[in-house]
Protein backbone atom coordinates (compact mmCIF):
# COMPACT_ATOMS: atom_id res chain seq x y z
CA UNK A 1 0.00 0.00 0.00
CA UNK A 2 1.70 3.49 -1.29
CA UNK A 3 2.42 5.57 2.20
CA UNK A 4 0.36 8.76 2.64
CA UNK A 5 2.51 11.99 2.84
CA UNK A 6 1.47 14.55 5.55
CA UNK A 7 -0.01 16.94 2.83
CA UNK A 8 -2.24 13.99 2.04
CA UNK A 9 -3.36 13.09 4.88
CA UNK A 10 -4.14 16.42 6.51
CA UNK A 11 -6.15 16.61 3.74
CA UNK A 12 -8.17 13.70 4.48
CA UNK A 13 -8.76 14.69 8.30
CA UNK A 14 -10.03 18.22 7.16
CA UNK A 15 -12.41 16.00 5.09
CA UNK A 16 -14.04 13.56 6.95
CA UNK A 17 -12.50 10.66 5.49
CA UNK A 18 -10.26 10.10 8.49
CA UNK A 19 -10.16 10.55 11.83
CA UNK A 20 -7.18 10.66 13.99
CA UNK A 21 -7.13 8.06 16.31
CA UNK A 22 -7.41 9.81 19.71
CA UNK A 23 -10.95 11.06 18.62
CA UNK A 24 -12.49 7.68 18.19
CA UNK A 25 -11.42 6.34 21.08
CA UNK A 26 -14.20 6.69 23.65
CA UNK A 27 -12.86 6.52 27.24
CA UNK A 28 -14.29 3.36 28.87
CA UNK A 29 -16.78 4.52 31.48
CA UNK A 30 -15.67 4.42 34.96
CA UNK A 31 -17.24 1.85 37.23
CA UNK A 32 -18.49 2.16 40.58
CA UNK A 33 -18.63 -0.32 42.78
CA UNK A 34 -21.61 -0.03 45.46
CA UNK A 35 -20.39 -2.08 48.20
CA UNK A 36 -17.70 -0.06 48.55
CA UNK A 37 -19.54 3.12 48.44
CA UNK A 38 -21.88 2.24 50.64
CA UNK A 39 -19.32 0.64 53.19
CA UNK A 40 -17.54 4.08 52.61
CA UNK A 41 -20.52 5.95 53.54
CA UNK A 42 -21.19 3.62 56.94
CA UNK A 43 -17.34 4.35 58.08
CA UNK A 44 -15.98 7.67 56.28
CA UNK A 45 -18.68 10.38 58.65
CA UNK A 46 -17.26 8.91 61.86
CA UNK A 47 -13.81 8.94 61.53
CA UNK A 48 -11.60 11.31 63.41
CA UNK A 49 -9.47 11.98 59.98
CA UNK A 50 -9.77 12.17 56.32
CA UNK A 51 -8.82 8.97 55.40
CA UNK A 52 -10.26 6.68 52.53
CA UNK A 53 -11.81 3.27 53.26
CA UNK A 54 -9.53 0.87 51.60
CA UNK A 55 -11.15 -0.31 48.45
CA UNK A 56 -13.35 2.62 48.09
CA UNK A 57 -11.78 5.80 46.90
CA UNK A 58 -11.95 5.28 43.38
CA UNK A 59 -15.76 4.53 43.58
CA UNK A 60 -15.97 7.53 46.04
CA UNK A 61 -14.67 9.71 43.98
CA UNK A 62 -16.34 8.67 41.13
CA UNK A 63 -19.93 9.29 42.61
CA UNK A 64 -18.42 12.63 44.46
CA UNK A 65 -17.16 13.85 40.52
CA UNK A 66 -20.64 13.06 39.78
CA UNK A 67 -22.28 15.24 42.23
CA UNK A 68 -19.47 18.38 41.42
CA UNK A 69 -20.98 18.25 37.61
CA UNK A 70 -24.41 18.77 39.10
CA UNK A 71 -23.00 21.49 41.26
CA UNK A 72 -23.86 19.86 44.63
CA UNK A 73 -20.41 19.18 45.83
CA UNK A 74 -17.27 21.82 45.60
CA UNK A 75 -14.72 20.28 43.95
CA UNK A 76 -11.88 20.13 46.04
CA UNK A 77 -14.04 17.73 47.77
CA UNK A 78 -13.86 15.11 45.45
CA UNK A 79 -11.24 13.58 47.15
CA UNK A 80 -12.17 9.75 47.55
CA UNK A 81 -14.03 10.15 51.30
CA UNK A 82 -17.17 9.70 52.29
CA UNK A 83 -17.21 11.95 54.78
CA UNK A 84 -20.07 14.74 56.07
CA UNK A 85 -19.64 17.46 53.27
CA UNK A 86 -20.43 14.77 51.10
CA UNK A 87 -23.16 13.21 52.59
CA UNK A 88 -24.94 16.71 52.83
CA UNK A 89 -24.32 16.72 48.48
CA UNK A 90 -25.80 13.41 48.15
CA UNK A 91 -29.00 14.25 50.44
CA UNK A 92 -29.23 17.17 48.37
CA UNK A 93 -28.98 15.05 45.14
CA UNK A 94 -31.49 12.48 47.09
CA UNK A 95 -33.85 15.68 47.65
CA UNK A 96 -33.66 16.87 44.24
CA UNK A 97 -35.31 13.76 42.92
CA UNK A 98 -38.00 14.09 45.09
CA UNK A 99 -36.46 12.11 48.00
CA UNK A 100 -37.59 12.97 51.93
CA UNK A 101 -37.49 11.36 55.02
CA UNK A 102 -35.05 7.96 55.30
CA UNK A 103 -34.84 7.93 51.56
CA UNK A 104 -33.00 11.49 51.66
CA UNK A 105 -30.57 10.61 54.91
CA UNK A 106 -27.68 10.52 52.57
CA UNK A 107 -26.99 7.24 52.80
CA UNK A 108 -26.53 5.94 48.83
CA UNK A 109 -28.92 3.31 47.15
CA UNK A 110 -29.20 1.94 44.41
CA UNK A 111 -32.02 3.78 42.38
CA UNK A 112 -30.14 7.25 43.52
CA UNK A 113 -26.29 6.24 42.60
CA UNK A 114 -28.08 4.72 39.30
CA UNK A 115 -29.80 8.07 38.18
CA UNK A 116 -26.20 9.71 39.62
CA UNK A 117 -24.19 7.69 37.19
CA UNK A 118 -26.20 8.56 33.99
CA UNK A 119 -23.33 9.84 31.82
CA UNK A 120 -20.74 9.59 34.07
CA UNK A 121 -20.23 5.75 35.74
CA UNK A 122 -21.16 1.99 35.07
CA UNK A 123 -22.79 0.62 38.61
CA UNK A 124 -21.47 -2.22 39.53
CA UNK A 125 -21.58 -4.73 43.01
CA UNK A 126 -25.25 -3.51 43.63
CA UNK A 127 -26.73 -4.46 46.99
CA UNK A 128 -30.51 -5.09 47.21
CA UNK A 129 -32.13 -5.17 50.75
CA UNK A 130 -35.02 -7.03 49.26
CA UNK A 131 -38.60 -6.49 50.59
CA UNK A 132 -40.23 -6.72 53.93
CA UNK A 133 -41.02 -9.95 55.75
CA UNK A 134 -41.19 -11.25 59.27
CA UNK A 135 -39.76 -13.09 61.51
CA UNK A 136 -41.26 -13.90 65.05
CA UNK A 137 -43.62 -11.38 64.41
CA UNK A 138 -41.14 -8.61 63.64
CA UNK A 139 -40.53 -6.32 60.64
CA UNK A 140 -37.68 -6.96 58.94
CA UNK A 141 -36.14 -7.34 55.21
CA UNK A 142 -35.15 -10.23 53.69
CA UNK A 143 -31.50 -9.10 53.77
CA UNK A 144 -31.44 -9.27 57.56
CA UNK A 145 -33.37 -12.10 57.84
CA UNK A 146 -31.53 -14.04 55.45
CA UNK A 147 -28.32 -12.71 57.84
CA UNK A 148 -29.75 -13.50 60.84
CA UNK A 149 -30.48 -17.34 59.56
CA UNK A 150 -27.20 -17.58 58.69
CA UNK A 151 -25.47 -16.52 62.25
CA UNK A 152 -27.87 -18.97 63.50
CA UNK A 153 -26.26 -21.55 62.15
CA UNK A 154 -23.05 -20.68 62.87
CA UNK A 155 -23.88 -20.61 66.53
CA UNK A 156 -26.13 -23.35 66.33
CA UNK A 157 -28.96 -21.08 67.42
CA UNK A 158 -32.64 -20.12 67.35
CA UNK A 159 -32.58 -16.62 67.58
CA UNK A 160 -36.16 -14.82 69.04
CA UNK A 161 -36.52 -11.28 67.58
CA UNK A 162 -38.12 -9.09 70.12
CA UNK A 163 -37.66 -5.93 68.18
CA UNK A 164 -37.07 -5.52 64.52
CA UNK A 165 -37.20 -2.93 61.76
CA UNK A 166 -38.90 -0.51 60.15
CA UNK A 167 -40.45 0.81 63.79
CA UNK A 168 -40.48 4.72 63.48
CA UNK A 169 -40.85 6.06 66.96
CA UNK A 170 -41.91 2.80 67.84
CA UNK A 171 -38.99 2.04 70.38
CA UNK A 172 -38.66 4.29 73.41
CA UNK A 173 -35.37 3.36 74.42
CA UNK A 174 -33.73 2.72 70.70
CA UNK A 175 -33.21 6.21 70.03
CA UNK A 176 -34.22 6.18 66.24
CA UNK A 177 -32.30 2.77 65.20
CA UNK A 178 -34.97 0.55 64.51
CA UNK A 179 -36.70 3.30 62.37
CA UNK A 180 -35.46 2.27 59.35
CA UNK A 181 -33.93 -0.90 57.99
CA UNK A 182 -31.17 -3.88 59.21
CA UNK A 183 -31.62 -3.48 63.09
CA UNK A 184 -32.99 -6.09 65.19
CA UNK A 185 -33.02 -6.70 69.22
CA UNK A 186 -32.56 -10.42 70.26
CA UNK A 187 -33.74 -12.36 73.29
CA UNK A 188 -30.86 -13.53 75.53
CA UNK A 189 -32.91 -16.25 77.00
CA UNK A 190 -31.80 -19.46 77.09
CA UNK A 191 -28.64 -18.61 75.12
CA UNK A 192 -26.42 -19.56 77.56
CA UNK A 193 -23.35 -18.26 75.53
CA UNK A 194 -23.72 -14.92 74.51
CA UNK A 195 -20.70 -13.77 73.20
CA UNK A 196 -20.97 -17.01 70.96
CA UNK A 197 -24.10 -15.53 69.77
CA UNK A 198 -22.50 -12.28 69.06
CA UNK A 199 -19.38 -12.97 67.41
CA UNK A 200 -21.42 -15.37 65.26
CA UNK A 201 -23.80 -12.09 64.19
CA UNK A 202 -20.93 -10.37 63.81
CA UNK A 203 -19.01 -12.78 61.46
CA UNK A 204 -21.89 -12.99 59.21
CA UNK A 205 -21.52 -8.68 58.65
CA UNK A 206 -23.87 -7.17 62.06
CA UNK A 207 -22.32 -4.79 64.05
CA UNK A 208 -23.52 -6.59 67.58
CA UNK A 209 -23.47 -6.37 70.67
CA UNK A 210 -24.72 -7.79 74.18
CA UNK A 211 -26.46 -5.40 76.18
CA UNK A 212 -27.09 -5.61 79.51
CA UNK A 213 -29.69 -3.83 82.22
CA UNK A 214 -26.87 -2.10 83.40
CA UNK A 215 -26.23 -0.21 79.94
CA UNK A 216 -29.45 1.50 79.72
CA UNK A 217 -33.13 1.18 80.57
CA UNK A 218 -34.00 -2.13 78.83
CA UNK A 219 -33.97 -6.09 79.79
CA UNK A 220 -31.03 -7.80 78.60
CA UNK A 221 -30.97 -8.44 75.18
CA UNK A 222 -28.66 -8.76 72.23
CA UNK A 223 -28.43 -5.51 69.46
CA UNK A 224 -27.71 -5.69 65.96
CA UNK A 225 -27.16 -3.72 63.05
CA UNK A 226 -26.78 -5.06 59.60
CA UNK A 227 -23.88 -3.04 58.45
CA UNK A 228 -24.80 -1.91 54.67
CA UNK A 229 -28.33 -2.31 54.87
CA UNK A 230 -29.44 0.88 52.53
CA UNK A 231 -32.47 1.18 54.15
CA UNK A 232 -31.06 1.73 57.59
CA UNK A 233 -31.90 4.70 59.53
CA UNK A 234 -28.96 7.90 60.55
CA UNK A 235 -28.78 6.57 63.92
CA UNK A 236 -28.62 3.23 62.99
CA UNK A 237 -25.41 4.29 60.66
CA UNK A 238 -24.18 5.82 63.40
CA UNK A 239 -23.83 2.41 65.74
CA UNK A 240 -22.31 1.32 62.21
CA UNK A 241 -19.39 4.23 62.43
CA UNK A 242 -19.06 3.42 66.19
CA UNK A 243 -18.60 -0.55 65.36
CA UNK A 244 -16.10 0.07 62.97
CA UNK A 245 -14.01 2.31 65.45
CA UNK A 246 -14.26 -0.38 67.95
CA UNK A 247 -16.57 1.57 70.25
CA UNK A 248 -19.74 0.05 71.48
CA UNK A 249 -22.46 2.00 69.69
CA UNK A 250 -24.19 3.83 73.02
CA UNK A 251 -24.35 7.60 73.70
CA UNK A 252 -21.44 7.29 75.51
CA UNK A 253 -19.00 5.42 72.87
CA UNK A 254 -17.33 3.29 75.30
CA UNK A 255 -14.69 0.88 74.37
CA UNK A 256 -15.85 -2.16 71.99
CA UNK A 257 -16.84 -4.92 74.69
CA UNK A 258 -17.75 -7.88 72.11
CA UNK A 259 -15.77 -10.46 70.79
CA UNK A 260 -13.46 -9.47 68.04
CA UNK A 261 -13.55 -10.84 64.46
CA UNK A 262 -12.64 -9.42 60.94
CA UNK A 263 -15.48 -6.91 60.28
CA UNK A 264 -17.05 -7.44 57.02
CA UNK A 265 -19.98 -6.58 55.05
CA UNK A 266 -23.25 -9.87 54.32
CA UNK A 267 -21.85 -9.59 50.96
CA UNK A 268 -18.52 -10.13 51.74
CA UNK A 269 -19.33 -12.85 54.01
CA UNK A 270 -21.07 -14.40 51.02
CA UNK A 271 -17.93 -14.51 49.07
CA UNK A 272 -15.53 -15.83 52.07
Amino acid sequence: MRRLTAAVMFAALASGAMTATTSTAQAAPAEVNMEAVVKAAMWDPYKDDQSVTPGSGDSVEAVEKALAAKNMLDKKYVDGHFGTTTVTAYQKYQRSLGHSGLAASGLPGKGSLTDLGKDQYKLTATIDVGGKTSMDGQAVNTRTADMLKAAEKRAGIDFSVTQGSYNAGGVGGSAGTHDGGGAVDLSVSGISDKTAAVKALREVGFAAWHRTADQGDWSPHIHAIAISDTDMSPEAQAQAGDYYKGLDGLAGHGKDDGPQVKKVTWEEFGRS
